[in-house]
């Protein structure tokens, strides 16, 4: 199988998103509705337009919700800005922060409960923690929070450090991966054990 996920949360934009973000699925939109309806051929006005919709056919191909045509139109209307600017660099974090808004319309129902999320984490009811987030913010769970993001944004690194090396070094840190096993059947079983999530792109 390809490459479908190549770490796209240490993106740098929106656009760099997509090209890291479900390969299989940004390729097909870029293939199959970017390019006829005439890609970046046609002046930039038109490509500006292309992008938008093709975003909004993507949205509208996971479900026919309002939530995923906001969903839609949120990306395409990001990534024509960032084409009119030359795709400039926001940094990691206001490029997770813009996806991340894109999330909660994506996850909610409909979008007065994406509406609700968005106030609520602007702090429009104040700001606090409910006594629900409270009685689940252990130290556990923020230990696997903090473990989570340093290997979102170390493994890429490591990966690249390993893949530059050559002869004998490479063929002494090739083993290193084994290391993956035990974490691996740490993963499983810690799933098994929880009640059944199943995987979100099943729904589509």
């Amino acid at each position: 199988f390809k490459e479908n996920f190549n770490h796209p949360y240490i993106s740098q934009n929106i656009t760099e998103f997509w090209r890291r973000w479900h390969i299989s699925l940004s390729t097909w939109l870029r293939d199959y509705l970017y390019v006829p309806l005439g890609g970046n051929r046609k002046g930039p006005v038109r490509t500006y337009v292309n992008l938008g919709l093709t975003m909004l056919l993507g949205g509208i191909w996971h479900g026919a919700n309002w939530t995923f045509v906001a969903w839609g139109i949120w990306h395409g209307t990001i990534l024509a800005i960032e084409r009119r600017l030359g795709a400039p660099k926001l940094g990691i974090p206001v490029t997770m922060l813009l996806v991340m808004i894109g999330w909660i319309v994506f996850r909610a129902p409909d979008l007065s409960t994406a509406w609700a999320f968005y106030t609520a984490m602007a702090g429009v009811h104040g700001i606090g923690l409910s006594d629900l987030m409270r009685w689940q913010l252990t130290g556990y769970q923020l230990t696997m929070m903090a473990a989570g993001i340093l290997v979102v944004y170390a493994a890429p690194r490591w990966r690249a450090w390993k893949e530059s090396l050559q002869g004998e070094r490479a063929a002494r840190w090739r083993h290193t991966s084994l290391v993956y096993v035990p974490l691996f059947a740490l993963a499983v079983s810690r799933l098994s054990a929880q009640s059944y999530s199943p995987f979100l792109y099943f729904q589509f």
